[in-house]
């Protein structure tokens, strides 16, 4: 992970610990967030919406995919892959 992917994924994971319902306690950067329970689909929402507002970001409907969402890590990768494209 890069330093910019550490910094996405404590401000995500936090997000995670804070709104989640289910035990993050052993919540890792490859835990999977919907089939592990720890996030539905009201999660999912809310989870979008913190990544609009904390990264500026617009995302897609074509974005809505398990790849980009199924993990801290993959979030991470999607986040920054987005915010590069922004600054372009």
């Amino acid at each position: 992970m890069t330093d910019y992917q550490k910094e996405i994924a404590q401000k995500v994971s936090a997000f995670i610990a804070e709104n989640s319902h289910a035990d993050t306690s052993s919540l890792q950067s490859d835990t999977l967030l919907f089939k592990e329970g720890i996030f539905d689909s009201m999660g999912f929402v809310l989870l979008v919406d913190f990544l609009e507002d904390q990264f500026s970001l617009s995302i897609d409907d074509s974005d809505f995919t398990e790849e980009n969402f199924e993990s801290v890590k993959a979030i991470c990768t999607y986040v920054e892959q987005k915010v590069a494209v922004k600054a372009l």
